[in-house]
């Protein structure tokens, strides 16, 4: 396929995906009126009608999924059939792999010892004790119903605990606590519910010692009472087939101590805890299959750590939280975060997405407290406040710094190679993805509508694939604190109106343009441009929502795609960039029924910095030339 089809293809099926970015806070569901832009030659205006269409082929849509989509528990909905490879810890460890021929029965409604050799069990009204000591392929069956019972599984070798129409309730102490430091297969038959009590000390409704592989076509239903819901000392590992459902109001829904794996199931966790994750991993985070929902309604809150300079750090509430990596590769991911300082996805180190569904929102403000006051919708200068004292909402943050050590070390990669991810955040100071370090997107389709930032690295940001469209409604669309460097792929950056910009680079680093396609509009651009192989297209003007944008040359359309449902007035500042463009050449730039004559460059106009914002006086440039670059 050439570059000009492979554009019209990635936009067509971006606009048939039914989603919607938004450019400006000025507008925020668009209208429709005239456009105008100016540029080298000439300048005109008319309006649009918003159809998308382009050389190849043509479709209509709206762009109304994105800022409107909405997340909840579904305990129904068939689980998806896009997977990837299922993973376990260790060679061996899949259900398949192991056999439980010795059956243990256990009725929690009237508990008996069921005397099976290698197998010791002690009744103590509806609280059992079992252990199966060295005993290998045990399997214990538990059925029946109680209002205040427990069981502990005790042993040394891997066993199966089968869930077969369960329901254990325990009034003060943890339901199912496994103490056995061999693998615990947890296998689901039927409907099943387990809920812990408020008065002992315990970590969890369901507590493992060892690794907790859960697998089977029943349903468990979890609630944690106390602390966690599910708590794993070791691994977690979910097959295909199961129905989970955890809701926890104390602490963390799901919490692992090593790797988790989700290779696929029905998936539903909500935590209703300041500072609560849904799913809480001290180390990495798989999801292959299956559909995950995950949602954290909790505020931040303060947590003391006397080894800070500050006396603590604030915390905040996620979907899901790892301290380790982050992997997608299948299946589907729903997180939300209502909350103060909320993340829907946090990893402290780096994550690779390399396919899969994911959905996330946030909408909590952005979280404030020195350990002696705080406010949950904090909107006044951060600039010389402690990092420590405030925690941004985040559709997805990954990396961390780490200011236990000196010099502070501060992690973070993120690659996305594949994927269908949409992010919408709108609380103050809410970004939609944040790398802590860098940022490298070669593959799938991204749509992010953020308060602030959509897209933000620390470090540089390198495209070489995949379709990305960026929308900030009060901020930039794509702001890179290192270098830039678009070589591929297909980029719509929409920043807000005024002194925002589509996009943005730290003023010491620089823009590399080698390849792809990139729309960038905003109230400015900001940064340096370091080199380019294709031609640049500046200009300057207003653009309303839905009309149809355009770049032709004296034979052919070049470019077509249309603009999300908001308007741009005023001189806002649009770069265009694509490898048909050459330096020195004529093009037409149409928007509507408005067009004007602009010659590409290989430069952005009133490069450097220093310039106002876009439109202003800045001599060279179309339209009297942005300023900022």
């Amino acid at each position: 396929m050439n570059m000009k089809k492979m554009m019209t293809s990635l936009l067509a099926a971006a606009a048939m995906m039914g989603m919607t970015t938004a450019c400006s806070s000025d507008d925020p569901l668009g209208s429709s009126g005239s456009t105008v832009i100016n540029g080298n030659d000439g300048s005109g205006s008319g309006s649009s009608s918003g159809s998308i269409s382009g050389n190849g082929g043509s479709s209509t849509g709206t762009y109304s999924e994105m800022s409107t989509f909405t997340i909840a528990i579904d305990k129904t909905t068939a689980e998806p059939t896009d997977v990837a490879t299922a993973q376990y810890p260790e060679e061996g460890d899949a259900p398949s792999s192991n056999t439980f021929a010795t059956k243990v029965n256990i009725d929690m409604t009237n508990p008996a010892d069921p005397q099976v050799d290698g197998v010791t069990v002690t009744v103590d009204g509806n609280n059992v004790t079992v252990n199966h000591g060295n005993t290998e392929g045990i399997c214990y069956v538990v059925t029946g119903t109680t209002t205040d019972g427990s069981l502990i599984i005790n042993g040394k070798t891997n066993f199966e605990l089968n869930l077969s129409n369960a329901n254990i309730t325990s009034a003060s102490k943890t339901a199912i606590d496994n103490e056995c430091s061999g693998n615990a297969y947890l296998v689901l038959s039927g409907n099943n519910k387990v809920a812990d009590g408020t008065t002992e000390d315990h970590k969890g409704t369901i507590f493992s010692k060892g690794k907790l592989l859960i697998s089977g076509d029943g349903s468990l239903e979890v609630y944690g009472n106390y602390k966690n819901g599910i708590h794993g000392k070791s691994n977690i590992v979910i097959d295909k087939g199961v129905n989970l459902y955890v809701k926890d109001t104390e602490n963390n829904g799901i919490k692992a101590g090593a790797d988790m794996f989700i290779n696929g199931g029905i998936i539903n966790v909500e935590v209703s805890a300041d500072g609560g994750k849904a799913i809480n991993c001290d180390t990495n985070v798989t999801i292959n299959g299956g559909r995950t929902t995950v949602i954290a309604t909790g505020n931040g809150t303060w947590e003391v750590d006397e080894t800070l300079a500050t006396g603590g750090d604030t915390k905040a509430a996620a979907g899901i939280g790892s301290d380790g990596i982050f992997y997608m590769n299948g299946g589907e991911l729903y997180a939300k975060a209502t909350g103060s300082g909320g993340k829907g996805v946090k990893a402290d180190l780096e994550a690779y997405i390399t396919g899969g569904k994911i959905r996330i929102i946030t909408e909590g403000g952005l979280y404030y407290s020195n350990g002696t006051t705080e406010n949950h919708n904090y909107t006044g200068n951060t600039d010389n406040l402690a990092s420590a004292y405030t925690s941004s909402p985040k559709g997805m943050k990954i990396g961390t710094k780490d200011d236990t050590v000196s010099p502070t070390v501060t992690y973070g990669v993120l690659k996305i190679s594949g994927g269908d991810i949409m992010i919408r955040t709108s609380g103050n100071n809410a970004e939609g993805i944040e790398s802590k370090g860098t940022l490298d997107i070669s593959g799938g389709t991204m749509l992010v509508y953020a308060h602030d930032d959509a897209i933000n690295s620390t470090g540089d940001m390198t495209f070489t694939g995949g379709t990305v469209v960026a929308v900030g409604t009060n901020n930039d669309a794509i702001d890179a604190n290192g270098d830039m460097k678009i070589q591929g792929g297909t980029i719509i950056a929409c920043g807000a109106n005024g002194a925002e910009a589509g996009i943005d680079i730290n003023e010491q680093k620089k823009l590399y343009i080698t390849g792809g396609y990139l729309f960038a509009i905003g109230g400015r651009v900001d940064g340096n441009l370091g080199s380019t192989t294709q031609g640049i297209i500046t200009a300057s003007g207003s653009v309303s929502a839905n009309s149809t944008v355009s770049v032709s040359n004296s034979s052919k359309t070049l470019y077509t795609f249309t603009m999300p449902p908001v308007s741009y007035s005023g001189n806002n500042t649009i770069i265009i960039t694509m490898p048909e463009l050459t330096s020195g050449s004529s093009y037409t730039l149409t928007s509507g029924s408005s067009s004007a004559s602009v010659t590409a460059s290989n430069t952005i106009s009133n490069s450097g910095m220093g310039g106002g914002p876009g439109g202003a006086p800045g001599g060279g440039g179309p339209g009297g030339g942005p300023g900022g670059w």
